[in-house]
C-alpha cells in the first residue's frame, strides 16, 4: 500500500490505458501511435524518460531510484543497454517516517514540501548511441507560465469524474492530452485538471506510471521538451482515488537544469 500510494503521488507499465482524460470526450481521441513521439523511452517497471542526445535520456530521478539498478530501457520498441545513471546531486528520497506519518493522518503538507524542495531529475547514459531515433529538442526558455502544454504517457488512466484507483494498471496504451500552465517557478511548473466546460478540448492530466514522461511546449511548428511529469498534490479525503478534476500536477522545469545537463552531457562537435 505504501509503495502504491507513493507512486500515485509521484506520478509513477501492467496494461490497459494512460493519462487521465475528460469524461465527455471519447477516449480514442486521446490515443496516439508511438511514432507521434519516438523519443519517448520506457523505464524498466514503470515510468518514462526522453531521449535528448544520441546517448542520453533525461528522466525524473524517482523513476530510477525506487529500483536497485537500471540495466536496460526501451526506446522505439527496442531494448537499449544502460551504461550508467547520473542523479542530480540535489535529489533525495522522502524519509520513510515522513511518508508513514502522512499516510496515517492524510496530511500531506510536509511530504509535498519535502519532494518539492528536491531536484527530481536524472540522466541515463546508454551503452551505445541511438541512430534510429531523433532526440527531442529541449526548450531553452523560462516562458512556460500561461502556455498550453502537451502531456504524453502510458500510465494509469481514468476520467476526471472517477479518476483512477491505487490498484489501476500503471502501464497502458499511449495517450496525449493538453493543459495550461498555472504556476511556474524555479524547479517546477504546474497545471490544474479543469472540469468541463472549462479546460481545453483535450484537457487531461498525468496518471501513475507517467513519471519522467515529456511535457512539451510548441515553438513555431515544433513541440519542444519543457518538462518532465513528476508529482501530484493529494486531494480530498478519499485515499483510494486519484486523477479527478481539480488535481494539481507538477512537472520538472528543465530550463532550471540547463547548466547541470550541459555539465553532464558532452558538447557534440
Amino acid at each position: 500500500m505504501t509503495r502504491l500510494l507513493l507512486l500515485a503521488l509521484l506520478g509513477t507499465c501492467s496494461s490497459a490505458h494512460a493519462v487521465v482524460i475528460r469524461d465527455d470526450v471519447d477516449d480514442a481521441t486521446y490515443r496516439i501511435e508511438a511514432s507521434a513521439f519516438p523519443a519517448l523511452a520506457d523505464m524498466p517497471g514503470e515510468g518514462h524518460g526522453v531521449l535528448i542526445a544520441p546517448q542520453w535520456i533525461v528522466t525524473a530521478a524517482h523513476t530510477v531510484t525506487w529500483q536497485s539498478e537500471v540495466k536496460q530501457v526501451t526506446l522505439a520498441g527496442s531494448p537499449r543497454e544502460v551504461e550508467r545513471v547520473v542523479l542530480h546531486p540535489g535529489y533525495s528520497k522522502p524519509p520513510q517516517q515522513l511518508t508513514d506519518r502522512a499516510m496515517a493522518t492524510w496530511d500531506w503538507t510536509l511530504f509535498v514540501a519535502r519532494i518539492s524542495s528536491t531536484d527530481d531529475i536524472a540522466l541515463v547514459k546508454l551503452a551505445q548511441p541511438v541512430t534510429d531515433v531523433v532526440p527531442a529538442t529541449l526548450h531553452g526558455g523560462d516562458d512556460v507560465f500561461g502556455q498550453t502544454v502537451r502531456i504524453i504517457g502510458k500510465g494509469a488512466t481514468g476520467t476526471g469524474t472517477k479518476g483512477f484507483g491505487l490498484d489501476s494498471p500503471h502501464c497502458t496504451e499511449l495517450r496525449h492530452a493538453y493543459n495550461t500552465v498555472t504556476s511556474a517557478h524555479d524547479r517546477w511548473f504546474c497545471y490544474v485538471f479543469d472540469a468541463p466546460p472549462e479546460g481545453l478540448p483535450l484537457e487531461g492530466a498525468s496518471g501513475s506510471g507517467d513519471s519522467g514522461g515529456p511535457v512539451l511546449v510548441q515553438v513555431g511548428g515544433e513541440w519542444r521538451l519543457a518538462g518532465l511529469t513528476a508529482w501530484t498534490a493529494a486531494q480530498g479525503s478519499d485515499r483510494t482515488r486519484f486523477g479527478r478534476y481539480g488535481q494539481i500536477s507538477c512537472n520538472v522545469r528543465l530550463s532550471h537544469y540547463k547548466a547541470w545537463i550541459e555539465s553532464v552531457i558532452p558538447v557534440q562537435p
